[in-house]
């Protein structure tokens, strides 16, 4: 990657996990991570040290507080986005009235990168599921367009 600090590179970096498998609270490329691991590991091959540390996190962290952690951290790391652009981190909430839990980033206009639960880094079709829960959008912090 000749500029780290554009969409294709985010893009890449993401496709680079394809196929890691999930490990809650891990973030390790090849070896396991979630959706927020992924979105870390973006992180560190884009600047180099991590914005904040992740807490401890249970799976059920979301349901337990009933807090918008997850879309905080965002709003505070990352550039909030009117209309997703490919390379930009999606939040999704998983149902009406709960926290936001789940994120990816968008890699075509109709196809998404995420640590699928249970499963492995993959990319899915942006299907209506995945709209209907889409509720905030943001970009890494100085991406050039390219």
């Amino acid at each position: 990657m000749s500029d780290p600090h554009t969409r294709r590179a985010v893009l890449a970096c993401a496709q680079s996990w394809i196929d890691t498998p999930y490990r809650h609270q891990a973030s390790v490329r090849g070896v396991g991570t979630d959706c927020l691991g992924l979105i870390r590991g973006i992180w560190r091959s884009l600047y180099g040290e991590e914005p904040e540390t992740a807490p401890p996190y249970t799976p059920d962290w979301a349901e337990e507080t009933g807090e918008e952690t997850l879309l905080m951290a965002a709003q505070r790391c990352l550039i909030p986005t009117e209309a997703p652009m490919c390379g930009d981190v999606l939040v999704f909430r998983m149902a009406d009235g709960a926290p936001c839990k789940h994120l990816g980033v968008l890699s075509a206009p109709d196809r998404i990168l995420h640590a699928y639960w249970g499963k492995a880094v993959v990319e899915s079709h942006f299907v209506p599921f995945w709209r209907r829960r889409h509720v905030a959008s943001f970009a890494f912090p100085t991406l050039l367009q390219d």
